[in-house]
């Protein structure tokens, strides 16, 4: 080891604390459970956790108010827990020598009278020489009980603010953050969790809370580092399977709190209502398990010795160690060391195996990159009742029927589609009410799909630079079974011959300009400036990455603000600043795309548009040459513009046309994006033209 690295290597504990056996203390209010590196007390009436000490350190703050609650469980919807609340000792580290220590906090209904929707049992655990500690709920939904509607849930920590001040969220996203002075003392800028900083290191810059939001299944390890302490506390999922959204989905991470005083904050979002959100609801005469977690608080340290480039190299040092341990933890999944029915051992898991093969008989050498493959709960109707949000509808005969015989819920649905732009059944993107289980195959396609358990799922896959996804229905898993698929066949949907492709069908705008730097407030009012004649993209001379904007925004004629009060569609309260003036600022953009034809179209032809992302109330008409072909209708809302991402809910739109309408020599599609209020941006994930040429 390099020696100006050596004195950095994370360690357990100073010299004078050595690990020891968990003991576990208990009184009337809370458990403490201790092991001499990391200390941690637990509320028994809500199941928080309201202290974490490590290295003789305080972690956490306070919760709004100054409540006690500083790690806890939080939910949006009607899903609070029922109101009898217990605690117990799981695992009593004096019965096995110090070597464990599990307790429970219980909030139920009375089984007599059911007040609440859910059961809730939150858990902690903590092993002799760990300096971590394990954290994990047990739902459960009972028939009888009141709709459960969760519009997102999570697990959150307020953190000491005297302690953290720098956020580590991947390689682009590391920095020392604002204060929770500066935080209060900014001004306030176009949502109500964006403010220009006035003081501090960051002054003149925006801070926003989700220009930290990251697609989980890449990000194993984030959390906060102290650069005066050189200690870090880490969030580590070690599986997807509990997870809402799937590989693809976006959520919140870390961040100050935009609430008075600005706290460190650090969000474990299990079901999320950002970027197209989760959906979970569970009917009244319906039973429901599920187990969240167990995931990792994870605490590290480094040497506190040296000067500004030691403490650089101890925040890297902390970063690429939680990075490690995430890896390890993932391997350990499941853990052996919990017993109960509803967390089977790896003994009742399956593995599923096969081989994805692509056919594109339309381009025999495409080549696929990154592909996901997962199991995944059958695409579903929820609950009526769950229709309750604005703007939505009930479901009736017909509605199902045409769920049910739509060719697939993630394309063109037809009757199908609800006025919020999503598709009628919910599918893994959404789901958040079932487990899900993935993994990436190798360049060869092959895969491993393990920890999974016994029931009957869809198989799905999606990769990069094919263009839709592989499905396979009514697979069923048995307990402990090694089920192998074989080779399995990807004949991807298409219309005729590729004439042209902007993008890589990759689920993301990420090829795009500002693709790859896009976590910043504000980008989408550069639009005018960078584009002033909008998009013209000429193919086979224009760079997508340079000439093709991650975004289709209105132009925005204003940057000055007043606050209007919105509810989103997940139940989120989220306040948008609207233009002063009202809509009179906005102006509708369109997109236009030049190419060549050798000779004038016969057949059909297809426009097929990928969406990763759009604005609530967006749609896309299109022309060719002057003559409408159509649009898409509503596009499922995101909000992945005005939350400053690059993806969200995906979906293809395909508007089919008389090819006679391209003519030999220079045609011109045109994509309009008709826009009423600022947030109404568009993101591309890829347009294609196909042919279905007789010749």
């Amino acid at each position: 080891m390099n020696s100006s690295f050596a004195s950095l290597a994370p360690t357990n504990a100073p010299s004078n604390i050595v690990a020891a056996g968990v003991t576990l203390r208990e009184d009337d209010r809370s458990f403490t459970l201790f092991n001499g590196l990391i200390s941690a007390r637990v509320e028994k009436r809500s199941g928080s956790l309201s202290s974490l000490h490590y290295q003789g350190v305080e972690l956490l703050g306070h919760g709004r108010s100054g409540l006690i609650a500083a790690g806890y469980w939080s939910s949006v919807g009607n899903s609070k827990p029922g109101p009898d609340a217990a605690a117990f000792v799981v695992v009593n580290p004096a019965t096995n020598g110090g070597a464990r220590a599990e307790i429970s906090c219980c909030l139920r209904n009375d089984p007599r009278s059911p007040e609440s929707p859910l059961d809730a049992d939150y858990r902690y655990a903590l092993a002799k020489g760990e300096h971590w500690l394990y954290v994990y709920s047990i739902l459960a939904h009972k028939p009888g009980y009141p709709v459960l509607s969760v519009g997102e849930a999570r697990y959150c920590l307020k953190l000491n603010p005297s302690v953290f001040d720098y956020l580590n969220i991947d390689a682009g996203r590391r920095r020392i953050m604002p204060s929770g002075y500066d935080w209060d003392h900014g001004a306030p800028l176009n949502l109500a969790e964006a403010r220009r900083m006035t003081t501090g290191v960051h002054k003149g810059e925006a801070e926003h809370k989700y220009d930290y939001s990251a697609v989980l299944s890449e990000t194993p390890a984030y959390g906060w580092i102290s650069t005066r302490e050189r200690v870090g506390l880490w969030l580590i999922n070690p599986s997807g399977e509990y997870l809402g959204g799937g590989p693809t989905k976006v959520e919140l991470t870390a961040h100050l709190d935009c609430n008075p005083g600005g706290l460190p904050t650090l969000l474990n979002m299990w079901a999320g209502s950002h970027y197209g959100g989760t959906s979970l609801a569970v009917a009244a005469n319906e039973a429901w398990t599920k187990v969240v977690g167990p995931f990792v608080l994870y605490c590290n340290a480094a040497s506190r010795e040296g000067g500004e480039r030691t403490t650089e190299l101890a925040r890297d040092t902390l970063w690429h160690d939680a990075l490690s341990r995430a890896d390890l933890e993932s391997r350990l999944w499941p853990y052996p060391w919990i017993s109960d029915p509803d967390y089977p051992p790896e003994s009742q898991r399956a593995v599923v195996t096969g081989q994805l093969v692509l056919r594109d008989p339309f381009a025999p050498d495409l080549k696929m990159s990154n592909a996901w493959v997962g199991v995944t709960a059958p695409d579903y109707l929820p609950p009526v009742k769950s229709f309750s949000r604005p703007g939505a509808r009930r479901l009736n005969a017909d509605d199902a029927a045409a769920a049910n015989t739509a060719n697939s819920p993630k394309t063109n649905s037809g009757p199908a589609a609800l006025r919020s732009g999503f598709p009628l059944e919910i599918d893994w993107q959404r789901d958040s009410k079932f487990y899900q289980y993935w993994t990436r195959a190798d360049a060869q396609g092959r895969f491993s799909i393990r920890h999974i358990r016994p029931g009957s799922y869809t198989l799905h896959a999606f990769a990069d630079g094919v263009l839709g996804e592989f499905t396979r229905t009514n697979l069923a898993v048995g307990s402990g079974e090694n089920k192998s698929l074989g080779r399995l066949e990807w004949t991807p949907v298409r219309f005729g011959r590729t004439v042209w492709e902007i993008g890589v069908p990759d689920r993301s705008a990420r090829e795009f300009r500002h693709g790859n730097n896009y976590w910043h407030w504000g980008l989408y009012y550069d639009y005018p400036k960078e584009f002033p004649n909008d998009v013209n993209f000429i193919v086979g001379i224009s760079d997508w990455s340079r000439d093709w904007n991650y975004v289709q925004p209105p132009r925005i004629g204003s940057r000055d603000m007043v606050v209007t009060s919105e509810t989103d569609q997940q139940g989120e309260d989220e306040a948008v600043h609207e233009i002063r003036g009202g809509k009179s600022g906005i102006i509708s953009t369109t997109w236009s795309i030049t190419f060549r034809m050798p000779s004038g179209g016969r057949g059909k032809a297809t426009l097929r548009l990928a969406f990763c992302g759009a604005g609530s109330g967006c749609r896309v008409q299109a022309l060719v040459n002057g003559r409408s072909i159509g649009d898409t209708g509503p596009l499922p809302s995101t909000g992945a513009m005005h939350r400053d991402g690059i993806r969200g809910y995906w979906i293809e739109k395909d508007l089919t046309f008389d090819a006679a309408l391209l003519a030999p020599g220079s045609n011109v599609i045109k994509l309009v994006s008709p826009a009423t209020s600022w947030p109404q941006g568009v993101l591309y994930d890829c347009v294609r033209l196909e042919i279905d040429d007789p010749r």
